[in-house]
């Protein structure tokens, strides 16, 4: 009876002992234990170039694609122009002589003041010199002088009627009619006013009037415009561009574009350039103030064959190639070395490369070509 819980003790003494290798083997096995799996939810390059990224991933990179859709774009470029006015709807009132600024019928015109053709703006007295006023001075005195004695002549004839030829009659009247006319002239430019008249139907869009300002002749003094009839000039400085306009369009102040009909092009340099006209709508150019600077985008005639792709869709590879990354699975983008032109400065269209219908990334595509 003894023996027995000896024999139990010493073979759990020998199950301790042979356990403890194998304990301490398992806790020093840190550095031996098997790899954790890859993930497959984390995006990663693959080894022929393509990129896998799982849709968590593309939905937290805010991947956005487009479907190449083939067909012919024009060409746009932009340029500098101003707001200009039309020559049958604007004019510009200029005194003819040099002379003393008077107020019209209805007193001095304000700046957007509504006018009417014809209607008188303002007067310009003229000014002589001492010597110029004294001469018309005694001018008219002799020319008085001259009438009275041909009234007094034209009397006596008149009364030897009977005796006198009737050629005489008619010659003396005859110079005192010239004499009369000559009188009113002289007193005329003594006492002339030369109005200045609105040359069309618009309002005020400067001024240059004070009332008693002294004008020299051909200096400017009102400008008339319609604000309905606004036109936009552009300065092209390569002449093939002025050759190929289709169209042009407009970005107003507050956002709105504004689409243009080109009139034509001249055919005289300006500044080096050659000037273009467009005309739009009367409604939207009528917010833009006489001489504005503008910038215009205009379309070309020629067009490009391809796909049109905006150009943050465009990256470059190891190699310094232009390429795009196409969407070919679900949760698979792979790189497409392509050959494209400019179309704007947002837009490119796509020559080679690309085929109808494939997913181009455009929104993000930076982030795919990080990928490693």
């Amino acid at each position: 009876m003894s023996r027995r819980p000896a024999n139990h003790l010493n073979a759990l003494a020998l199950t301790l002992v042979l356990a403890l290798p194998l304990a301490a083997q398992a806790h020093e096995g840190h550095d031996d234990a098997p790899p954790p799996a890859v993930s497959g939810e984390s995006p990663r390059r693959q080894s022929d170039g393509s990129v896998f990224i799982p849709k968590p991933a593309q939905r937290q990179l805010g991947l956005r694609t487009l479907v190449a859709v083939a067909g012919e774009h024009p060409r746009s470029f932009e340029l500098a122009g101003s707001v200009a006015m039309d020559p049958n709807a604007g004019g510009k009132v200029q005194a003819a002589l040099a002379g003393r600024l008077e107020a019209g019928p209805q007193g001095l015109p304000s700046l957007g003041q509504a006018v009417k053709k014809g209607q008188v703006l303002a007067y310009v007295v003229p000014t002589a010199g001492v010597l110029e006023r004294s001469s018309q001075l005694a001018q008219q005195a002799e020319l008085r002088a001259a009438k009275g004695l041909a009234e007094r002549r034209v009397a006596r004839l008149r009364e030897l009627a009977d005796t006198v030829a009737r050629k005489d009659i008619e010659a003396a009247e005859s110079e005192l009619q010239s004499l009369s006319a000559r009188l009113a002239a002289v007193g005329a430019g003594l006492a002339q006013r030369d109005a200045l008249v609105a040359p069309v139907t618009g309002v005020i869009a400067s001024s240059n009037a004070v009332a008693g300002q002294v004008l020299d002749a051909r200096e400017q003094v009102f400008e008339v415009v319609d604000p309905t009839r606004l036109r936009i000039e552009a300065l092209a400085y390569d002449p093939a561009q002025a050759q190929d306009v289709a169209s042009a369009s407009l970005a107003l102040p507050g956002g709105q574009a504004v689409p243009l009909r080109f009139i034509g092009a001249a055919r005289s340099l300006r500044e080096q350039a050659l000037p273009l006209s467009f005309a739009g709508d009367a409604q939207a150019l009528a917010q833009l103030a006489l001489g504005q600077g503008v910038r215009l985008v205009v379309q070309t005639r020629t067009r490009v064959a391809g796909v049109r792709i905006p150009l943050i869709a465009l990256q470059k590879n190891s190699s310094n190639q232009a390429i795009v990354w196409v969407k070919t699975a679900p949760e698979h983008y792979a790189p497409r070395v392509v050959h494209y032109q400019p179309l704007d400065g947002v837009h490119v269209a796509v020559t080679r490369g690309l085929q109808p219908g494939e997913r181009v990334a455009t929104q993000g595509a930076s982030l795919l070509n990080q990928i490693r």
